[in-house]
């Protein structure tokens, strides 16, 4: 008597997005809080440290480009661009740094629980998005007390935040995976990301770039980083500094950034949902 043996099947693990998308909300946050919480244990300035760390930065930059350089000498309101640069900077560069080796820092969790693998990449945006509100808040009283009067131009700061948190959640969800099977993408986007601050308007006016290369500034301006800073220092600080559309030569232009960001995202979800039920068997 002769028996048949079954080939094992591969059975494929969680989902990006297994079970509801409350769960995926309220896993994300319990991460981030809990994420939070262990980066300040300890720590004397605890929270403070959100904003210490940026305005140091600032600091430096403010110091070498003003007073060495003298890149912003006959910038209306430098210091204020200058800040509001660094702090969108820093929210992207964090959130997508921490998020390359987000999987394997979670290794036990993603290997013995099944919860919705988003939550991961998301969590680590949030971390940042907190950040980045309360940087936010030093941005406005310095802004105010720099005699800067509010404007319905502020209102733009939501939209274009918007864009900013699609473009690191999509690059955050596309390097979380592609890390746990290519360990080069850690080194690679820290190269990538200290070439975006140079390429990025931060600390000197795209106005400077374009008067001495139109082409290239114009090419700079595609960068939806670039684009979501220069816009709100047009809308929130100086309206004489060029807007993104005017930077990028014509108002359909705008749409480069904005598709980029789209990009961004749709393929980071698809790269994620796709190997998102592999990834314990990986790590």
């Amino acid at each position: 008597m002769s028996s048949v043996h079954a080939a094992p099947q591969r059975v494929a693990g969680p989902a990006a997005l297994t079970g509801e998308w409350r769960r995926l909300f309220d896993l994300s946050v319990t991460l981030a809080y809990t994420d939070l919480k262990v980066r300040f244990f300890g720590s004397v300035l605890g929270y403070l440290w959100s904003l210490v760390r940026p305005l140091l930065f600032f600091g430096v930059l403010y110091a070498v480009f003003s007073q060495i350089v003298r890149v912003g000498a006959d910038v209306e309101h430098y210091p204020v661009m200058l800040l509001l640069g660094v702090i969108l900077y820093t929210f992207f560069s964090g959130a997508t740094r921490d998020a390359v080796d987000a999987m394997v820092r979670r290794e036990n969790l993603v290997r013995k629980v099944h919860f919705p693998r988003m939550a991961v990449p998301v969590s680590v945006v949030l971390v940042a998005g907190f950040d980045l509100a309360m940087n936010l808040v030093v941005l406005v009283v310095f802004m105010l007390a720099s005699g800067i009067e509010p404007s319905w131009g502020w209102l733009e700061l939501f939209p274009a935040l918007g864009l900013l948190i699609v473009f690191g959640t999509g690059a955050a969800m596309l390097l979380s995976v592609l890390y746990v099977r290519f360990r080069d993408v850690k080194p690679i986007w820290d190269v990538v990301t200290q070439i975006l601050f140079y390429v990025t308007p931060i600390f000197y006016p795209i106005e400077a770039l374009l008067r001495r290369n139109e082409t290239l500034g114009h090419l700079a301006m595609c960068n939806p980083l670039a684009a979501v800073i220069q816009q709100l220092r047009h809308a929130m600080i100086s309206p004489t500094a060029a807007s993104a559309a005017e930077a990028l030569g014509s108002t359909a232009a705008v749409l480069v950034p904005v598709g980029l960001v789209v990009a961004t995202f749709v393929v980071g979800l698809w790269v994620f949902d796709r190997m998102a039920p592999k990834l314990a068997e990986d790590l």
